[in-house]
């Protein structure tokens, strides 16, 4: 295998502005500099008057190249969302795409994960940490891409596939009054992955590399993790909150042997039985010794960056609604009108304590939702930082049947599944290696090289 190279989709938009601080060639074969701006129009690109199905933009011979696209929107849907200009080097290609322009930057794989590594957390991060994210970042981009390349040559085209757990768990199913739903990595038509946090952080070289991020990257080229032959499908998060989650609980009904739950810990090995509810409570009402339970600021700062920062609460956290404020999320979040809140039931938790299924109980309507995004994703304006929570109710005195106000207790932030950033983290700082890394959150697996 020779290195791939990468497709990926920036950001869309009718209008799509750019710029080449040096010289690029168009596809029609124009040396181009400068500020440049792309429009839709009647389902063609429409740039310095004339009219393109599709318009691309190569670099020089001159590798420091880059271009920069205006308004690229980072966080979509992420509490720290907002919009900043971006610089990326390879090849810009602009498309028609759902009515308007999509921007795409191809670009080599080790290219891609020297930024990947940046944007997804400080290129300060110790090397061994920058090391093991490059491993599992490399592997879920060619195991992905293994997976959309079998889509599209047996479909002739790429389509969207949620497989259904049962009749009753299919991924839009109200059967038995219950909505169970998970998303995974949506899969693309025109390009490999998005640029956002749904697939992996990319932001070309906005933020500067550090020399130990690109040699993270040189170190590990090629290298991904493997089990029984085939390329693992390597999850990671924030914070598992002490805990890991199994795959089959956040998505599709499918085990993976290397994602399965256990201690976050190689102290403290026993992990309780966090389905049962009992257990859960009391593991997320208390700070169980764990890799990812730290305060450590120069740990912290080599995993969140800035706009992440502006959360502090990351391991146990607290949320709370009034009654007004939960009927109203609730109902504009589902586009179901509950009525008023009575309860928030656990039906269902995975091995970190995440809840896979929650009753919903209301005076007008009762539901049980799942997976663990769906609920996140009801229960807050943006992304609840994960569904590992427990819910503790007041009432007023002149009204003991309908809660005033929901409190949230909660651990971790993001799935759980795979490698917990902020454990890893620690892990670097303490001194182990990025093989131990992996071998601890990913058990089972081995590290192979695909290419030189």
């Amino acid at each position: 295998m020779t290195e791939p190279q990468i497709v990926v989709g920036i950001l869309s938009g009718k209008e799509i502005q750019f710029s080449f601080p040096d010289e690029f060639i168009s596809s029609d074969g124009m040396a181009i500099s400068g500020i440049q701006q792309a429009v839709y129009r009647k389902g063609k690109i429409y740039w310095q008057e004339k009219e393109y199905d599709e318009l691309s933009f190569i670099p020089r011979q001159n590798t420091s190249s880059f271009f920069e696209l205006q308004d690229v929107t980072i966080g979509i849907n992420f509490h720290w969302e907002r919009k900043e200009v971006q610089r990326f080097k390879g090849e810009l290609k602009i498309i028609v795409e759902d009515d308007k322009l999509t921007a795409i930057n191809i670009i080599s794989i080790e290219d891609y994960l020297t930024s990947v590594i940046s944007s997804e957390m400080s290129a300060t991060a110790s090397l061994e940490l920058l090391k093991a994210h490059a491993v599992i970042s490399r592997s879920w981009l060619l195991n992905k891409l293994r997976v959309v390349n079998k889509l599209r040559v047996e479909n002739g085209e790429l389509r969207v596939t949620m497989q259904p757990d049962n009749a009753a768990h299919s991924p839009l199913s109200t059967l038995h009054s219950q909505l169970i739903k998970w998303y995974d990595h949506e899969a693309h038509k025109n390009f490999d992955v998005c640029a956002d946090d749904h697939c992996q952080r990319y932001q070309g070289i906005t933020r500067a590399s550090t020399p130990q991020a690109v040699e993270a990257v040189s170190a590990t080229r090629g290298e991904v993790l493997m089990y029984e032959g085939k390329i693992c499908d390597a999850r990671f998060s924030k914070c598992c909150g002490g805990a890991f989650e199994e795959f089959q609980n956040c998505w599709e009904n499918v085990r993976h042997p290397y994602l399965i739950g256990q201690r976050d810990s190689q102290t403290e090995n026993k992990l309780p039985d966090l389905t049962v509810e009992a257990e859960a409570d009391k593991w997320i009402r208390t700070l169980p010794v764990a890799f990812c339970n730290t305060q450590d600021k120069k740990i912290l700062s080599q995993v969140l960056n800035n706009y992440d920062q502006e959360t502090a609460d990351f391991y146990r956290w607290k949320v709370s609604y009034s009654q007004e404020e939960l009927s109203e999320l609730i109902h504009k979040r589902s586009d179901i009108d509950f009525g008023k809140i009575i309860d928030l039931i656990p039906i269902e938790r995975g091995t970190s304590g995440r809840l896979v299924r929650l009753k919903i109980v209301g005076t007008l309507r009762t539901l049980t939702i799942g997976k663990e995004l769906e609920i996140r994703r009801t229960l807050s304006t943006s992304h609840l930082y994960s569904s590992a929570f427990v819910v503790d109710k007041e009432y007023k005195e002149e009204e003991q049947e309908i809660p005033s106000r929901f409190i949230l207790t909660g651990a971790g932030w993001g799935h759980g599944v795979g490698l917990c950033q902020i454990g890893a983290a620690v892990m670097g700082e303490q001194g182990y290696k990025y093989e131990e890394i992996l071998s601890h959150y990913y058990p089972g697996s081995t590290i192979e090289r695909q290419y030189k």
